[in-house]
């Protein structure tokens, strides 16, 4: 089967980038969320996206048009699945959630439609009990800033099609991104596998007063050369993001340490309304967060 009609289930921060770079790459994308208001931010997402390509990443006017002609928008999951050729699933990371979501479906998408859920911490055999088409789902997980990020982690369980799996690969590359096989199933993938303790790390020594959170990002991009420190990616991932991963493996492995970040990041950001870079705020705020300052990083500055 030939790939063209895509469906994003989820429009929040990940799921626009994914959207968008799909819709770039030449497929037709309908983009599904519950919420009219998560779609309407998707739009905006997309504008800003459209911006950023011209200004930055050589994109021209007419590739930018057809783009946003290849989206569409819609809180009907009927009219989101009715020609679906593969989900790529974004929704909160919550187990029931999923669950809900993929038994709903499967009994509206085509038999043709493919699954993949774009999960952070669940594993796709966590998943699987609840979707019609064992053999058709896995994961196919993005990071954060697809198009400067562009791996995409490829994980199946023990029942998924290998023909599939080599289909979602092959469609992977043909959005832009760099294919990462996953051999067996791990919690976390490569990426969060890697990424998850820096942010734990971080968000330990910021809650125990070890140090602002300016310096323990200053540490990191001074001594990696990274773009951002663990608090500006954490930023971008978002707080409620954030939050769902701490609270869904704390409880799962009774860490009483995730547990009470947990309670810090609802406490003192999502409470407030300080989401990341979504919102406006989050440890920074934006558009132009301090840590994207030259002079962030300058002894006068810390």
């Amino acid at each position: 089967m030939k790939i063209t009609n895509v469906t994003i289930a989820g429009a929040g921060t990940l799921g626009s980038q994914i959207a968008w770079q799909t819709a770039f790459t030449g497929f037709n994308v309908t983009v599904y969320d519950a919420f009219e208001k998560a779609l309407e931010t998707a739009r905006v997402y997309h504008r800003h996206y459209a911006s950023l390509f011209l200004e930055s990443r050589g994109a021209t006017r007419d590739a930018i048009d057809q783009a946003m002609c290849r989206l569409s928008y819609t809180t009907d999951l009927e009219e989101a699945l009715k020609d679906a050729d593969i989900i790529s699933e974004s929704i909160p990371e919550n187990i029931e959630v999923k669950r809900s979501f993929y038994q709903d479906a499967g009994k509206l998408a085509p038999e043709k439609t493919i699954f993949t859920t774009n999960s952070s911490t669940i594993i796709p055999s966590e998943i699987v009990t609840a979707v019609d088409r064992p053999g058709k789902f896995l994961a196919l997980h993005f990071a954060n800033d697809i198009w400067n990020a562009n791996v995409a982690e490829v994980m199946g369980h023990p029942g998924t099609d290998t023909v599939i799996f080599e289909q979602v690969v092959e469609f992977a590359c043909s959005i832009g991104m760099v294919p990462i096989s996953i051999h067996k199933e791990h919690r976390g993938y490569v990426l969060n596998s890697l990424l998850i303790p820096l942010l734990s790390a971080a968000g330990n020594l910021y809650i125990h007063g070890v140090a602002d959170f300016q310096s323990i990002d200053k540490t990191w991009m001074i001594s990696t050369g990274s773009k951002m420190g663990p608090f500006g990616i954490m930023d971008i991932i978002g707080m409620q993001t954030i939050y769902d991963i701490e609270m869904l493996s704390g409880e799962k492995f009774n860490d009483k340490a995730m547990l009470a970040r947990a309670e810090f990041f609802k406490s003192h950001f999502i409470d407030e309304g300080k989401l990341g870079v979504k919102s406006g705020e989050g440890f920074y705020k934006y558009p132009e967060p301090a840590y994207s300052d030259s002079g962030f990083l300058e002894p006068s500055h810390q």
